[in-house]
């Protein structure tokens, strides 16, 4: 039994890539990975790289039937449809019995499950739990050793959600989240940039099974408030875009009164809030079926205790 801030080894990490199909940096990655397993092999850890979602992948598409990354939930892991329901229900039932059961002691310790985004918001970290010690520690030990380049940890922890990505089935899911790069198209720089922030993941595990032990630390986070949907004609069509003033500045402070949206006509929206907030995913075109021109975040500081393995 763990006592304290001890935690058990991490035995099993799963590397998932091409949740999305279209998102390219993952998917070659895994793909590399499944024939060169060398690179991300870790003593007294299996490190298994899998391809989430194969039909979009082979289609370079972000889906087929709907979105791989909002179906783990316990309703749709549990009917059974005969065959009729989206492919992707179907995928997210295979993934859960060969990396779960969600929610289990049996599941997988770690997951990475790999993105990329078409916003300008560098390389992030995205965290669903902000009492999670242990994905906490790994977030700090990432930005350290990344630093000086810019690493932000998204924290999407809303109470009373349980959360239905990919990687959720995991007992510490991260997701990793690199851009900007188009939809379809892959960059040396940004795929280089998710390598390391996988190496870096795997690295940090590996000194925790060895018996490191974590003192205290804190980082600093964006938490997401709200998603913020473009303005709408009467026909329920986008009715201004994202200002200039606003286009890639992922992270930076959105000041009450600054520009936010543009009409075609040229008139300014600007933001009416009382407090200074941070946007992120700014103009991600996945989003725009999702009615989401940016997420809207505050910074927040999370703590984490110590933290050392106790099955060395």
């Amino acid at each position: 039994m763990a006592a304290g801030n001890s935690h058990p080894a991490i035995r099993r990490v799963a590397i998932f890539g091409g949740t999305h199909g279209n998102e390219l940096s993952g998917v070659l990655l895994v793909k590399h990975w499944l024939k060169h397993g060398e690179e991300i092999a870790r003593l007294g850890m299996e490190v298994r790289p899998f391809i989430t979602n194969p039909k979009a992948v082979e289609k370079c598409v972000r889906y087929i039937d709907t979105d791989l990354n909002r179906v783990f939930d316990s309703q749709s892991l549990s009917n059974d449809c005969s065959g009729k329901e989206p492919y992707e229900i179907a995928q997210a039932r295979k993934i859960n019995s060969l990396f779960g059961p969600k929610g289990s002691k049996d599941a997988y310790d770690v997951i990475l499950d790999l993105h990329n985004t078409t916003a300008h918001m560098g390389a992030t970290l995205i965290l669903e739990n902000s009492r999670d010690n242990f994905t906490i520690q790994m977030c700090n030990y990432i930005q350290k050793s990344m630093a000086p380049v810019p690493c932000a940890v998204l924290l999407i922890e809303h109470p009373g959600v349980k959360y239905a990505t990919t990687r959720s089935i995991a007992k510490h899911p991260i997701g990793i989240e690199v851009g900007s790069q188009p939809q379809g198209v892959i960059r040396a720089d940004i795929l280089q940039k998710m390598r390391n922030v996988v190496k870096l993941s795997l690295d940090f595990m590996q000194c925790f099974n060895e018996g490191r032990k974590f003192p205290p630390c804190t980082i600093e986070v964006y938490k997401v408030l709200e998603k913020i949907d473009y303005p709408r004609n009467d026909n329920g069509d986008v009715g201004a875009f994202i200002h200039p003033n606003l286009q890639d500045q992922d992270w930076k402070p959105l000041n009450p009164g600054d520009p936010m949206f543009i009409t075609m006509d040229g008139k300014v929206i600007c933001f009416e809030g009382e407090n200074i907030v941070y946007p992120t995913f700014v103009n991600e075109a996945a989003y725009y079926e999702k009615n989401q021109a940016f997420a809207k975040t505050e910074k927040v500081t999370l703590t984490a205790n110590s933290i050392h393995c106790y099955s060395i």
